[in-house]
């Protein structure tokens, strides 16, 4: 049990930084190497699961059809959502396609709780929209299970 909690915990941290590193990619179209290597000297890797932290980084700024699976249900383009909740966004939707180990549910309350704490104060309810309407495309089995 507690090697979970350690693991969800250590998840969630790099969640957090990955968001942070898309952030910056999105904003200054630097390298990913760079952009990792700045994060990984400049902060305390011990409990960041730091394996996914680069999964989620590379992966996200790599996957192109991302942003396509996620306009699909939005009333905007995805360059015109803030780059904050842009990159929650782009995080979350790579975790639904491609990590079907991490159950949805977890995917989406760590993208909402990091839109409730870096975004406006009502972002959070659209980025729950999208990302419930992307569940329901990408996880349908595990939806109709729960």
């Amino acid at each position: 049990m507690s090697e979970n909690v350690s693991l969800a915990k250590s998840r969630g941290i790099a969640r957090k930084m990955a968001m942070q590193a898309v952030y910056q990619w999105q904003m200054t179209g630097d390298d990913v190497v760079d952009i990792e290597q700045q994060f990984i000297a400049e902060n305390d890797m011990e409990k960041v699961d730091q394996a996914y932290f680069s999964e989620l980084l590379f992966k996200v700024s790599s996957e192109n059809d991302i942003d396509a699976l996620l306009e699909k249900y939005m009333d905007r383009k995805i360059l015109l959502v803030d780059p904050v909740e842009r990159a929650i966004l782009r995080i979350a939707c790579y975790e639904f396609k491609f990590r079907l180990d991490v159950p949805y549910r977890v995917v989406l309350n760590e993208a909402i709780m990091l839109t409730k704490k870096f975004c406006a104060e009502k972002s959070h309810k659209f980025v729950n929209a999208v990302l419930d309407k992307v569940a329901r495309e990408l996880r349908v089995h595990e939806i109709k299970k729960s």
